[in-house]
């Protein structure tokens, strides 16, 4: 049956008003081809590209609605996350209300749960707790799910404090039953503020509610212990993570080694390395990271540049911090020719580390006699980052 004139009508008006929707986000989203329709996966890479360079409030907000983010995303994550942080550094925290208020308002894809919590924790990341308070207090049946939300919340705006008093008020007011994710994430609380022996009691909770704690329960707990340099804490905690019958997993390794190396005791984290492997435990890049970040700053950049090519050999890929953190400590060793080749090998990857660094590799090439290859990269940075080219000039006359 053919459809009526007045549904005919409304049909239209839908595709005329889509085509519209599909117009103005390209415009914003991609303005040198407004007219090329964006699958959702292309608007979430150019809003994130286009938020990290971005500091007018109203613009991160206009390009976030133009990207229809959505927390079931992992890109769209990342760019609500880039698009806070960079809101809340502009101190525009009543965009930041208003963005995500209307959001858990006018969007009915967003009124659920997920988005609910979500919204929670992105208040939280501004330093806005009450705010995140607010949206749990809002909620028709709070859950387990957002009352966790809300205590990572406080943990993220560093309110350590507020995460006790929550923890004490809400399940008892709201009839939530905590959960393993409720008591690690006030574990975590207690010991990113220096309280790790608190943390002790929870565990004792814990155990009286009969839940279990998970090898993120113990790797909180390490993690604060590392940081308060309380040995002996540490050594508490593995003997009864073995009692527990909870083996140590890659993630509980990565905390002790982590904390050993912000201690400045990599040699110690290389040895626990040494011992996973001995296990037949296989490291992944955050292990080879924290490894090459400790030795770079003790100033043993030979060390670190072995464990980089030991972490290719592994089949472990290095994120641009791994790079970026080698290439800036080789420059500041005088090793400006390892560092150009690692340069070479991160902007292949497209990953180019900030100004400062470059300049300094490019002026530390040409004082030792590599003025070449200091202009061969100085040509690449010039095309690539056309919006700096007047400062790569200046640098570029240097090198003569």
């Amino acid at each position: 049956m053919a459809p009526s004139a007045g549904a005919l009508q409304r049909l239209l008006l839908r595709s005329a008003s889509s085509l519209r929707s599909f117009s103005s986000a390209s415009a914003v989203l991609n303005p040198s081809d407004p007219t090329t329709p964006l699958t959702s996966k292309q608007k979430s890479r150019a809003a994130i590209s286009l938020l990290k360079s971005e500091k007018d409030p109203a613009r991160i907000v206009e390009i976030c609605h133009a990207a229809s983010l959505t927390p079931d995303c992992h890109l769209d994550r990342i760019a609500f996350s880039v698009a806070i942080s960079k809101l809340a550094e502009a101190k525009a925290f009543a965009a930041v209300r208003s963005f995500l208020d209307g959001l858990l308002s006018s969007r009915p894809d967003l009124q659920n749960e997920r988005f609910r919590s979500h919204a929670i924790v992105l208040f939280g990341q501004a330093g806005m707790t009450d705010d995140a308070i607010r949206v749990f207090k809002a909620s028709v049946d709070p859950s387990v799910k957002t009352l966790n939300a809300l205590l990572f919340a406080c943990v993220l705006a560093k309110k350590p404090d507020e995460v006790g008093r929550l923890f004490r008020e809400l399940p008892r007011a709201h009839g939530i039953s905590p959960d393993v994710d409720t008591y690690n994430t006030v574990i975590k609380a207690f010991c990113e503020s220096g309280s790790s022996r608190s943390a002790y009691s929870i565990l004792d909770e814990m155990e009286r509610k009969k839940i279990k704690p998970n090898a993120a329960s113990y790797s909180a707990l390490l993690a604060g212990f590392y940081r308060e340099e309380k040995f002996d804490d540490v050594g508490k905690v593995l003997e009864m993570m073995q009692k527990k019958d909870c083996s140590p997993g890659l993630g509980t390794y990565n905390v002790r080694i982590h904390g050993l190396c912000k201690l400045g005791r990599p040699a110690e984290a290389r040895a626990l390395l040494e011992g996973m492997l001995r296990r037949g435990m296989k490291p992944n890049a955050a292990t080879y990271n924290h490894l090459i970040h400790g030795f770079c700053k003790q100033g043993d950049v030979g060390e670190a540049k072995r464990l980089f090519e030991e972490m290719g050999r592994k089949g472990c890929v290095a994120d641009s911090g791994c790079y970026f953190t080698l290439i800036y400590f080789l420059c500041q060793a005088g090793e400006f020719e390892a560092a150009l080749g690692v340069c070479r090998e991160s902007m292949e990857k497209n990953w180019v580390p900030s100004f400062s660094v470059m300049r300094t590799l490019v002026q530390g090439l040409a004082k030792n006699s590599k003025v070449e290859d200091a202009r061969e990269v100085v040509q690449k940075l010039k095309e690539r980052f056309s919006r700096n080219t007047e400062l790569w000039e200046e640098v570029e006359q240097s090198l003569a």
